[in-house]
C-alpha cells in the first residue's frame, strides 16, 4: 500500500512541475504578446506625435513669416514717413538760407555802397587837413610875426606858465595835506603829552653852584679860618671847594663847580660847628664822615630812583652814578628828579604807542647818565654816557637812545625818539629850567636873523619868548602859494642852526595894499 501512495505522491509532484512548466510558458508568451502590442502602439503614438508636431511646427513657421512680413512693412513705412519728414525739413532750411544769402547779398551791397561813400569822405578830411595844416602854419608864422617870439619861445613859455599852474595847484594840496596831517598829529600828540604830564607829577628843587651854611655867631668864622688860616686851608685841600668868608652876617659860602664835592665840604662844616672842636685832625676826621653820609646818601637816592621808575637789574656803578646826579642841576634843574620824569614820560608814551614801556623807562632814566661824569673827565655828557652804558653792558638800543636824545645821531628807533620826546617834554615845561639872559638874547637875536636871511622877508619879529616868530614878506616877490614854501624852508633852516627847548611857530605875514586918494 505504501508504494502505492508513494507513486501517487510523485505523480503529483510531477504533475504540479508540469503545471508550473505550462504556467510559465503561458504566461511569457501572454507577456510577449503584451509587449509587441505595446511597442506597437508606442511607435504609433510616437507616429502620431511626430506628424503633429510637424504639422504645429509648420504652422509657428508659417506665423512667424507672416509676422516679419508685417514688421518689414511696419518699419518701411516708418522710414518712407521719416525720409518724407527729412526732406521737407531739408527744403525749410534751404530755403531759410536761401532767404540768409539774399539778405547778406543785399547788406553786402549797402557796405559797399557805404566804404565808396566813407572813402569819399576820407579823401575830404585828408584835404581839409592839408588845408588846415596850411592854415596852421599860416597862423603860427602869422602869431611869430606879431608877437615877436619863436614856436621854441612860445612853447618855453607855454611850459613856464603850466609849470607856475602846477606849483600853484602843488602848494594848495601840500597845504591841505599838511594841515590835515598837522591837526591829526596835533590831536595824537597833544592828548599823549598831555597824559603824560598828568600822570607825572615831580617836585624840581633849583640848585646852584654855591651852598650856604648857617653859623651860629660871628665868633665860628674866626674859628673856621684858624691861626694863620690853617683850618680853612685844610678844609679847602681835603674837600677841594672855595670858602667864601665876608661880610655876610653869621653865614659862610662854600663854593665848588662839582656839587657832591661841595656837599661833603658842606656837611663837614655843620659837624664841625655842631662839635665844636675845630682843628687839622678833626677836620679830617669830619670829612671822612661827611664823605661816608655822601656816599650813603647817594646809593640811597640811586636805589630810590630805580624804585620810583620800576627799572630793576641795574649795575651797581650805574645806580650810583644815578645817585651822584642828584647833586647835578642843569639851567637849575635838578638832573636826577629830570631823569626819573622823563623815564615815567618815556614809559607812558610808549604804553600810548604800543612800544616796550620797560626799555623806554630804563632808556630815559639813563638818557643823561654822563652828567654825573663831567666834572671828573673830558667830554660832553652825550659821549661819557654812551661810553658808560657800554662799559656795563646795557643793551644797544638803551646805548643808541643815550646817543641820539641831543640830535648828536639821527634816532633809528621809537626808543630813542621816544627818549629825545620826553626828554624836551621834562626840559620845555614852565618853569622846569632857568636860563641866563645873555643866552636869552642871543637864541632871539639868531631867531630874527634866520627868517631875514631869505629873500622877500621885510621884517621879523621873536615873539612869546622866543616860542613863536612873525614873519612880514613883501606881497610883491611872495605869493600866497609860496608861503607855505617859504615857511618850510625856515622851519628846517631853525631846526639845523638854533638850538632851543620846546618848539619855535613861524607865522608869516602876507599884507597887500591899495591906497588912492579923492579929489
Amino acid at each position: 500500500m505504501m508504494p502505492y501512495v508513494l507513486t501517487g505522491i510523485a505523480a503529483l509532484i510531477v504533475g504540479l512541475l508540469a503545471g508550473t512548466f505550462c504556467g510559465i510558458v503561458y504566461r511569457k508568451k501572454v507577456a510577449e504578446r503584451a509587449i509587441g502590442s505595446a511597442e506597437l502602439q508606442a511607435k504609433k503614438i510616437i507616429a502620431d506625435g511626430m506628424n503633429q508636431a510637424k504639422a504645429d511646427a509648420a504652422s509657428a513657421k508659417k506665423e512667424a513669416l507672416i509676422e516679419a512680413k508685417e514688421e518689414m512693412l511696419r518699419a518701411k513705412n516708418e522710414f518712407e514717413q521719416e525720409i518724407k519728414e527729412r526732406r521737407s525739413e531739408l527744403s525749410r532750411q534751404e530755403r531759410r538760407v536761401q532767404s540768409k544769402e539774399e539778405n547778406l547779398d543785399k547788406k553786402t551791397e549797402a557796405l559797399e555802397k557805404k566804404d565808396e561813400s566813407l572813402q569819399k569822405k576820407i579823401q575830404e578830411n585828408e584835404l581839409l587837413c592839408e588845408d588846415l595844416q596850411n592854415q596852421k602854419t599860416e597862423a603860427r608864422m602869422t602869431l611869430q610875426r606879431i608877437s615877436g617870439m619863436t614856436a621854441e619861445q612860445a612853447r618855453m613859455k607855454l611850459i613856464e606858465d603850466m609849470v607856475e599852474e602846477v606849483r600853484h595847484e602843488q602848494a594848495k594840496k601840500m597845504l591841505e595835506l599838511e594841515q590835515e596831517f598837522k591837526d591829526e598829529a596835533d590831536d595824537k600828540a597833544r592828548n599823549i603829552v598831555a597824559l603824560a604830564i598828568q600822570r607825572c607829577a615831580a617836585d624840581h628843587v633849583a640848585e646852584i653852584t654855591v651852598s650856604t651854611v648857617t653859623l651860629p655867631s660871628e665868633e665860628m668864622k674866626g674859628r673856621i679860618i684858624g691861626r694863620e688860616g690853617r683850618n680853612i686851608r685844610t678844609i679847602e685841600t681835603l674837600t677841594g671847594v672855595d670858602l667864601i668868608i665876608d661880610d655876610t652876617p653869621e653865614a659862610i659860602t662854600v663854593s665848588c663847580f662839582d656839587p657832591v664835592r661841595r656837599e661833603i665840604a658842606r656837611l663837614a662844616l655843620e659837624k664841625l660847628i655842631s662839635d665844636g672842636r675845630i682843628h687839622p685832625a678833626r677836620i679830617e676826621e669830619m670829612v671822612e664822615k661827611a664823605k661816608h653820609e655822601v656816599e650813603v646818601s647817594i646809593k640811597k637816592a640811586g636805589d630810590q630812583a630805580t624804585f620810583e621808575t620800576g627799572i630793576h637789574g641795574l649795575n651797581g656803578e650805574l645806580v650810583k652814578l644815578l645817585g651822584r646826579l642828584k647833586y647835578r642841576t642843569s639851567y637849575g634843574q635838578n638832573v636826577l628828579r629830570h631823569s626819573i620824569e622823563v623815564s615815567l614820560l618815556s614809559g607812558i608814551i610808549a604804553d600810548e604807542l604800543g612800544v616796550d614801556s620797560m626799555q623806554a623807562k630804563r632808556a630815559g632814566l639813563l638818557h643823561d647818565i654822563g652828567k654825573a661824569l663831567t666834572a671828573e673827565q673830558e667830554g660832553s655828557h652825550v659821549q661819557l654816557g654812551v661810553d658808560t652804558a657800554r662799559k656795563y653792558k646795557e643793551n644797544k638800543d638803551i646805548i643808541h637812545a643815550i646817543e641820539a636824545h641831543h640830535g648828536d645821531v639821527e634816532p633809528q628807533t621809537l626808543v630813542a625818539m621816544i627818549v629825545q620826546a620826553a626828554d624836551a617834554i621834562s626840559a620845555a615845561r614852565p618853569g622846569a629850567r632857568r636860563e641866563n639872559l645873555e643866552n636869552y638874547i642871543k637864541r632871539l637875536t639868531k631867531l630874527e636873523e634866520i627868517a631875514k636871511s631869505f629873500d622877500g622877508v621885510e621884517k621879523s619879529f621873536a615873539i612869546q619868548a622866543g616860542r613863536e616868530v612873525r614873519i612880514m614878506v613883501k606881497p610883491e616877490v611872495i605869493t600866497d602859494d609860496k608861503m607855505p614854501l617859504i615857511a618850510r624852508d625856515i622851519v628846517k633852516k631853525i631846526e639845523d642852526e638854533l638850538e632851543y627847548p620846546g618848539q619855535i611857530k613861524v607865522n608869516i605875514i602876507r599884507e597887500s595894499r591899495a591906497v588912492n586918494y579923492a579929489k
